[in-house]
């Protein structure tokens, strides 16, 4: 079984290493098909209240773009990794061709900085709810089209055939590098046959800037097959999917603020604003104090289109306060989600013993070998990847339902649906915590304090995704 399961892997990368032509034709084609659905809309009439998917081009683009492409790409992530980002992926391809006839500039320092991922996510998420994304054309040209738009520019200004803009400043970089180390295939490189004596070989193109002989883990890298066998010593590879969590990687800081105020706060917030009771009376108590005190202006629905949703045309246009109450309501449960989950791993961390062997620079290391201190609150948060992943996906398929029953499809079965999957996500988060705390502590009180404490902190975010389903 195992041999059979090495000759497909391998089988299978050899394909995409030797038909990258093939595969570069079929994303041009995948470029077209993104292009008109991102543009044709834009310039159409908005759909009336009789369009459907089935006869209305807005329509069917909104539900390709939100009710399948983002909620089954990020499924695809911990299926298969990234390979969406090196097979699929439009803003990928068009980065990289960009970037073989541009001017090759040396990528600048501030483009390296670390917290772009978290910052990107955030207000990406926070300005396609002011603008409603998930809703219009030209919400969505300023918000993916944008982005496109900064993808071509940073391929053409800095590196040489390569994807800057996926390495360091795509919205959704740091999302799909959480997500694929739970991938059960990698890249696993031998790098005892790589320093082995070879003929003279071809050097590899790695687009997303991956320094292969050392790599370790399947986050960063996108899954393209192009290095696949390269000096003998790459190679496609099965694996637990706890692997890369448990045994390679640390995390930092900023992948902690990604998943425990990204992931599941902000975009908590972001999902659950438009169906809350409390952003109404919230909005509506503003309103009566401001028009109590004479001040009208936040009340007017007159911002531009790509500032603050305005469509009068369908009587659909926020107002300033709207927009307000909108950044309170995510910061709000940025905080009241995010904060006691982070308070959670910082109160697990202390449970669990502090050291357990020095190295050789006379430095704190755990029996995984990550570094003690703070540090060891980014490797505990490393294990709430799959409920935070399952909470976007969630999120984001609550459109897919809306759709669906704008069309009489029942979705009747949603809610068990839901509820089984955020269970299973958790419940694998907590599996994880558990692992993570068992290499700091082989007492069994101790890893049942720690993972007792994580759980504790989830309590918010389970609250929210029950009013979410069932109360709202």
């Amino acid at each position: 079984m195992a041999i059979a399961l090495r000759r497909a892997t391998t089988k299978v990368a050899d394909f995409l290493r030797d038909h990258a032509s093939f595969l570069r034709r079929m994303q041009w084609v995948i470029v077209a098909v993104y292009l008109f659905l991102l543009i044709v809309p834009a310039v159409l009439p908005l759909p009336g209240r009789t369009a459907s998917i089935f006869n209305n081009l807005t329509i069917f683009a909104q539900f390709a773009f939100w009710g399948i492409w983002w909620p089954f790409v990020l499924v695809s992530i911990p299926l298969f990794g990234r390979a969406w980002c090196g097979l699929f992926c439009p803003e990928g391809m068009l980065t990289e061709w960009a970037s073989e006839h541009g001017r090759g500039h040396a990528i600048p320092k501030w483009m390296r900085w670390g917290g772009w991922p978290f910052v990107a996510f955030a207000l990406t998420t926070v300005y396609g709810q002011l603008v409603s994304v998930y809703q219009y054309p030209w919400a969505v040209l300023a918000v993916l089209g944008g982005s496109t738009a900064g993808a071509m520019v940073v391929g053409w200004l800095y590196g040489r055939n390569k994807r800057v803009w996926c390495k360091y400043l795509c919205p959704v970089n740091g999302v799909f590098n959480l997500l694929a180390k739970l991938a059960p295939w990698h890249y696993k490189v031998d790098e005892d046959a790589w320093r082995k004596p070879q003929r003279r070989t071809a050097a590899i193109n790695c687009a997303p800037l991956v320094p292969l002989r050392h790599m370790k883990g399947a986050g960063d890298c996108h899954m393209c097959g192009r290095c696949s066998d390269y000096r003998g010593a790459v190679h496609l590879t099965a694996r637990s999917p706890e692997a890369e969590i448990v045994h390679v990687t640390t995390g930092d800081s900023w992948q902690t603020a990604l998943i425990v105020f990204g992931l599941m706060g902000l975009a908590v917030g972001a999902f659950l604003w438009s169906a809350s009771p409390w952003f109404v009376t919230l909005k509506q108590a503003s309103a009566t104090w401001l028009v109590n005190h004479d001040i009208y202006w936040p009340l007017a629905g007159n911002a531009p289109w790509f500032i603050l949703t305005h469509y009068p045309d369908v009587n659909d246009s926020f107002t300033w306060l709207d927009g307000a109450g909108i950044l309170v309501f995510i910061l709000g449960a940025t905080i009241v989600v995010g904060g006691p989950i982070y308070i959670a791993l910082w109160l697990a961390d202390r449970v669990l013993p502090r050291v357990r062997e020095t190295d050789r620079r006379g430095g704190s290391k755990s029996r995984a070998g990550f570094q003690l201190g703070r540090d060891s609150v980014h490797k505990l948060a490393q294990g709430l990847i799959p409920a935070g992943g399952a909470g976007v996906f969630l999120g984001l398929s609550a459109t897919t339902l809306t759709l669906l029953k704008n069309e009489g499809i029942s979705t009747s079965w949603a809610t068990g649906v839901r509820f089984a999957l955020l269970s299973l996500a958790l419940l694998w988060s907590m599996r994880l915590v558990w692992r993570l705390a068992g290499l700091r502590s082989v007492h069994v009180w101790q890893r049942l304090s720690a993972t007792a404490v994580v759980a504790l902190g989830l309590v918010p975010f389970c609250i929210s995704w029950v009013l979410f389903f069932v109360v709202w």
